[in-house]
């Protein structure tokens, strides 16, 4: 059912209740693909929806007007979950010309046979009048792909903010002030770790770009659309587009006989011990800080999508594995592996792990803690077959370095 965001302006998206896999992104409260429909002298919609729901899509424009006079079509980014829907829309809306940059035209020929449809290819200065609105434009390249646009209405002070600002999250609800505020932010950090994070330089040059317009409401692409919380969610992305961290670590590790999960266990129990014991100074006088958060995680019972949504704000982490084959544990390198692609800012940092007669795995995650640029803090912690007392000492003590180290990281931020 179409929902109003301001008079003659709607959402005519779907949500997705059931999708739990988004291209290996864990989507466990599912998704909504956003579309709208602005009705004014002219007639435009923004942005389609995933290919197997244009019919719905189509339904809800046809309740709120004819679709001979639907006039525009806006493509701010041509990824399937946007334009999937396009085919569909540009048959049934005869008199549409679809607006798109050069860079969109482009990625959506190779998608689509795009031979028949009515395509006007506008700059960041071009302007499209629909009477009393007018419909500018934001080029936002590698935000998060390379002809990724915002549409902004400057009389409403309106943004659609493509995939920037979005969550997945499926809803009854269309608005940030009718659900839990909390639950959206968590959902917004966790599609901003795991899809934006690499192309953070270039959400901050978009922000600063924005930061020269009123928004009075974002709407995005995905999930919920923003009117009570505008501010919250720009500084969110400030703080994650600028690398900022929080007094957090992590601990993850895979075991196959359970001396990496000892030694885990043993770091983590070090760091809570650092962590309750921590003082900061100020005004000359000494008192207990907030207590850091301190998680551990094992990577074979935890999703990547989770893992990179703490990772994202993490300050220190201890990467652990066991050594199979003369390599890391599976599992962790799948992690290894995911994380390097989301090119988190440098975190403190060692590797620990158990083998037997040849130690690997600890080594490769030391070799790739270097490789990160991240900060060593100590050289790898191993042990041959089952750690022993003085081991586990080692790790508690590494434990207690995590901490001081993402204490020392939040403070100088």
């Amino acid at each position: 059912m179409a929902v109003e965001l301001v008079k003659n302006i709607d959402w005519v998206g779907y949500v997705d209740w059931s999708v739990r896999d988004f291209h290996s992104f864990d989507t466990f409260r599912g998704a909504t693909y956003n579309s709208y429909l602005i009705r004014d002298d002219k007639t435009a919609v923004i942005d389609s929806v995933k290919g197997q729901y244009a019919l719905r899509q189509l339904q809800q424009i046809a309740e709120k007007t004819e679709l001979s006079q639907v006039d525009y079509v806006v493509c701010n980014h041509a990824e399937p979950d946007h334009a999937g829907g396009l085919v569909s829309l540009m048959a049934h809306l005869p008199n549409a010309v679809l607006i798109c940059n050069a860079k969109c035209r482009e990625t959506l020929s190779a998608y689509f046979d795009i031979g028949n449809w009515n395509i006007q290819v506008i700059s960041p200065d071009d302007k499209i009048s629909l009477g009393s609105r007018t419909l500018t434009f934001v080029n936002t390249p590698m935000v998060h792909w390379p002809e990724s646009m915002f549409t902004y209405i400057p009389e409403e002070q309106l943004l659609f903010s493509m995939d920037a600002f979005g969550q997945h999250l499926a809803t009854s609800e269309r608005f940030d002030d009718q659900y839990d505020l909390k639950t959206i932010l968590t959902e917004a950090k966790s599609y901003y770790a795991n899809i934006v994070t690499p192309y953070s330089k270039q959400v901050l040059r978009t922000l600063e770009t924005a930061a020269k317009i009123p928004i009075n409401m974002i709407a995005p692409s995905h999930g919920l659309i923003w009117r009570s919380n505008v501010s919250q969610i720009v500084a969110a992305y400030q703080d994650w587009a600028g690398g900022r961290y929080t007094p957090k670590v992590l601990i993850l590790f895979d075991s196959m006989w359970d001396s990496t999960t000892q030694m885990a266990e043993a770091i983590l129990d070090g760091a809570v011990q650092e962590s309750n014991n921590a003082v900061q100074k100020s005004d000359n006088t000494v008192q207990k800080s907030d207590n850091v958060d301190v998680q551990l995680m094992h990577v074979r019972r935890t999703t990547l999508t989770r893992i990179a949504t703490e990772m994202l704000d993490a300050a220190a982490v201890a990467l652990g594995s066991s050594t199979l084959n003369l390599q890391m544990m599976p599992q962790m390198s799948s992690v290894i592996t995911y994380v390097r692609g989301l090119k988190f800012t440098s975190k403190a940092a060692f590797s620990f792990g158990s083998y037997g007669w040849a130690h690997a795995g600890s080594d490769h995650l030391d070799r790739w803690i270097e490789e990160t640029g991240w900060t060593r803090l100590t050289p790898p912690i191993d042990a041959k077959f089952r750690p022993t007392s003085e081991t586990l000492k080692k790790c508690r003590d590494g434990g207690r370095l995590l901490v001081q180290a993402a204490l020392e990281k939040t403070k100088s931020m």
